[in-house]
């Protein structure tokens, strides 16, 4: 499907399919992605502070930082992306700043959570989370600074690691209440509290297949009976590009050469053509003949 024919993602929602969006980090990734033909593309903060600023993912990437490769996505690609906001970078007054400037970029979708700052990754243990009101009312700002219902917001809570499900679900319903757009109950440890999470809301749900992590990575028809309607992949592109450079570079630094490397290689001139190099040299080709 040609980017110009893919739906917004509040229209993609409604629908019984699940949205699949893998993760992006950078624009190599990104151009990938459009390639092989996604419908919803995810931002991750783990993957952009990762191959930015070769650092963990514990607050350290900022709103500039953020906004910026949202602006610079969304100057390549059509796909609805949905991009992740963290704790909003701040209090209520940062959070109706990121908000608007999130949807000016481009964003279809803001994710924001309601860990302490400075936030940890997701599937790490130690998080923390502020006071429930505090968060309703981050998600109540949240709703009332977009300029379109269109702009999605999705709340997260990472409460369930620490204080237990119980608590993870009585957030949730009040960030429904609060009205957020799609709902997001970060790190569930089992298919049935995936079940739980599913029977318990008529939002639409949001489920994080993180490779290695702390929830089950579930096929496409299961989260679908399940009950979700989203499903995020964030880590899966930069851990298998990772991977495949180590295998790449190892075999490099032990050969001295890439003459004889089995690492399957993206051919060359498909990714310079994915990069966009034939319409330079169309360009070229036009501009030397007027010349």
């Amino acid at each position: 499907m040609q980017p110009s024919a893919i739906p917004p993602l509040k229209e993609q929602l409604k629908g019984k399919d699940l949205v699949v969006a893998p993760g992006i980090f950078d624009m190599i990734s990104v151009k990938v992605a459009d390639a092989v033909g996604f419908n919803a593309l995810y931002m991750t903060g783990y993957g952009i502070t990762a191959s930015y600023l070769g650092l963990p993912d514990a607050g350290i990437t900022t709103y500039t930082d953020m906004v910026s490769r949202i602006q610079t996505t969304k100057s390549i690609s059509a796909t609805p992306l949905i991009a992740d906001g963290d704790t909003g970078y701040g209090g209520l007054l940062n959070v109706h700043h990121t908000v608007r400037g999130y949807e000016a970029a481009g964003a279809a979708a803001i994710q924001l959570e309601d860990q302490e700052f400075p936030k940890k990754c997701g599937h790490m243990l130690g998080r923390r989370v502020i006071p429930l009101e505090d968060m309703v009312a981050k998600v109540r700002v949240a709703v009332e600074s977009r300029s379109s219902s269109d702009f999605l917001i999705i709340a997260r809570t990472d409460a369930r690691t620490t204080h237990g499900l119980d608590e993870a679900l009585r957030r949730a319903d009040a960030f429904a209440e609060a009205g957020a757009d799609v709902l997001f109950v970060e790190s569930p440890e089992s298919i049935e509290e995936m079940r739980t999470i599913g029977a318990r809301f008529d939002k639409p749900l949001l489920a994080n297949m993180v490779e290695g992590g702390r929830t089950p990575v579930l096929d496409k028809k299961t989260l679908e009976e399940v009950g979700y309607s989203l499903a995020i992949f964030p880590a899966l592109g930069f851990l298998a590009a990772g991977e495949a450079m180590r295998n790449a570079f190892g075999q490099l630094k032990d050969k001295g050469s890439s003459d004889a490397i089995d690492v399957p290689l993206y051919p060359f001139g498909d990714f310079s053509a994915l990069m966009g190099f034939d319409e330079v040299t169309a360009f070229d080709e036009k501009y030397r003949e007027s010349a």
